[in-house]
C-alpha cells in the first residue's frame, strides 16, 4: 500500500470524533479511495505502537467489531468505545445513532486542519 493512501486513511480516522464510529467502507470513501474497505483495515493494522489515531472508532458495516471475538484487542476496542458513550446491543452498534457524519464544511472544504 502506498504511504499516501495509508496517510489519507489515518487522517480520516483522526477526524472521527469521540462517541462516533465509521465503517471501513465509509473511511475508504471519505479518504477518496472508493470502495477499498480492506485497504482501511490494512492501514489500521500498520499503525505504529502508541499512535494517537483513534483506530477503535472503525467498525464493520454491520456495526460490529471485526477483531477476533474475545481477543485483547477486541476487548480494548469495545472498552474504548463504551468509555466514549457508544452503546452495544447484542454485540452491535446502532449505526443510525452512532455513525460519524462529517459536517457540511468538512464535506465541501475538507478538514479544518488542512
Amino acid at each position: 500500500m502506498a504511504n499516501d493512501a495509508r496517510d489519507k486513511i489515518w487522517r480520516t480516522v483522526g477526524r472521527i470524533p469521540p462517541g462516533a464510529v465509521a465503517t471501513y467502507g465509509q473511511v475508504a470513501k471519505e479518504s477518496g479511495l472508493g470502495r477499498r474497505a480492506r485497504m482501511v483495515g490494512r492501514a489500521l493494522r500498520a499503525l505504529p505502537k502508541g499512535s494517537d489515531v483513534p483506530w477503535h472508532r472503525v467498525v464493520n458495516a454491520r456495526g460490529e467489531i471485526s477483531l477476533p471475538a474475545g481477543s485483547d484487542s477486541a476487548r480494548e476496542q469495545r472498552n474504548r468505545l463504551q468509555e466514549e458513550g457508544v452503546e452495544f446491543r447484542g454485540g452491535r452498534i446502532d449505526l443510525a445513532r452512532f455513525r460519524w457524519r462529517p459536517n457540511l464544511d468538512e464535506l465541501l472544504w475538507g478538514p479544518a486542519d488542512g
